[in-house]
């Protein structure tokens, strides 16, 4: 091996990372963007499951993750990453081809059965995302820090992305039907450049020098290995030390995610404008889906360069931002459905309360995860790392949970008497 270390030339690596960290988050941002495909076309002949979609679509993209989390921070996943990377991949290029299928044929006689179709697809196709988006950053471990936080920048900038592939798809094309063929399409591209891209790894030199490297410190000291290294027989990590020392974070890694996951996307694909013809037919689009992903990035990026707030006050940060609920129900939310009185009468106030909840996530969703692994010994970082993760996705379950009852809270008899 050369003393001096190849160089990631044209950033060809770190450009592969990204791309995979795209693709971990493709599926999942995918669904829940095509809302007027599946709300306004396909389940037009079934109005309840139609006004529940979101809810339901959300569980099944995120419940494999959950119990994947859990189950990753208490039982150690062995196996080779190129089969678990390689067979993921496979599985859910397969769902998003029943996807495209799906989209072709009319399904206005059956939409009850293309609504459990669907389901099965988002939890079979988010259940092989989860062991892929687990092996990427296994496979990013074996490199330099800085490439994990490559593929943490594709599956931030993932949501901006597939929410202007959906607007293009939307203006290119004469009808929903055609908009989602090639809107599912491209999504199965993405992940077929990351199966090719994968494969392609091993032919550049500066990975090859790093995964040598890695094989030979595993040799000669597993301990300091990068990933996938089994821990010492009869040892196990002091998992209620961990919560005890970490519980303040992990508190606020879980209730970051649970107030974005109650209001968005259920609560803000489904406000109208206050101002008849405010931004047009791309008002959704353009409030929704656009402001929360790019200012969410945005979060992510000001969050490593501006530690605000610090890790004692970061829980009343992640606390203060529960009034976005309330104030974004306040809004003009379901206006045909409601009777809670709309108090938010500005649709700029209303865009402006988006942008909080966007730009507070990433910020805030950073911080958490940056910190947690601060408050434990550095034996156990790794560990209150993983059940960090895992208190994210528990967050995200528990958001969708709420945002299921949010439509039966502004429709109560009891604003009526008011």
């Amino acid at each position: 091996m050369d003393l001096a270390p190849p160089k990631d030339k044209w950033y060809l690596i770190y450009l592969t990372l990204m791309l995979h960290g795209l693709g971990t988050l493709t599926a999942w941002n995918m669904f829940i963007t095509a809302r007027d495909y599946f709300v306004v076309y396909k389940l037009a002949n079934a109005e309840f499951l139609a006004k529940r979609f979101l809810p339901y679509v959300g569980w099944a993209c995120q419940i494999p993750n959950l119990l994947f989390s859990w189950f990753n921070v208490f039982v150690q996943i062995k196996g080779n990453l190129t089969t678990r990377i390689v067979w993921s991949l496979i599985m859910e290029v397969m769902v998003f081809v029943v996807t495209v299928i799906l989209a072709m044929v009319d399904s206005s006689e059956w939409p009850v059965v293309f609504f459990w179709i669907t389901l099965c697809s988002a939890f079979i196709l988010n259940a092989f995302n989860a062991v892929f988006q687990n092996s990427v950053y296994g496979l990013a471990a074996r490199l330099p820090p800085q490439y994990t936080g490559a593929v943490v920048l594709g599956s931030n900038i993932c949501g901006t992305l597939v929410t202007l592939l959906n607007w293009l798809s939307d203006s290119i094309a004469s009808s929903h039907r055609t908009s989602a063929i090639y809107y599912f399409i491209t999504g199965m591209f993405v992940l077929l450049i990351c199966f090719d891209t994968y494969f392609a790894l091993p032919l550049n030199r500066f990975y090859r020098y790093h995964e040598t490297l890695q094989e030979r410190t595993m040799r000669v000291n597993p301990a300091l290995a990068a990933t996938n290294q089994p821990r010492p027989a009869k040892q196990r990590p002091p998992y209620g030390l961990v919560f005890k020392q970490a519980w303040v974070q992990l508190y606020n890694i879980f209730i970051i995610f649970f107030v974005t996951l109650a209001v968005f996307p259920e609560v803000l694909a489904s406000v109208q404008p206050i101002t008849p013809g405010f931004l047009g037919k791309n008002f959704t689009k353009i409030t929704c889906y656009l402001t929360f992903n790019l200012t969410a990035m945005i979060g992510n990026i000001t969050a490593s360069f501006w530690q605000f707030p610090n890790q004692r006050w970061l829980a009343l940060f992640t606390t203060l931002r529960a009034v976005l609920i309330p104030l974004l129900l306040l809004c003009n939310y379901i206006p045909t459905e409601r009777t809670m009185p709309v108090l938010v009468q500005y649709d700029a106030l209303y865009w402006l309360l988006a942008v909080i909840l966007g730009w507070s996530s990433g910020h805030g969703s950073s911080l958490g995860m940056m910190y947690v692994s601060g408050t434990v010994a550095p034996e156990h970082a790794s560990t209150a790392g993983m059940i960090g993760g895992a208190m994210l996705v528990t967050g995200i379950v528990a958001g969708i949970t709420f945002s299921s009852v949010c439509r039966d809270i502004v429709s109560l008899e009891f604003w009526k008497t008011l």
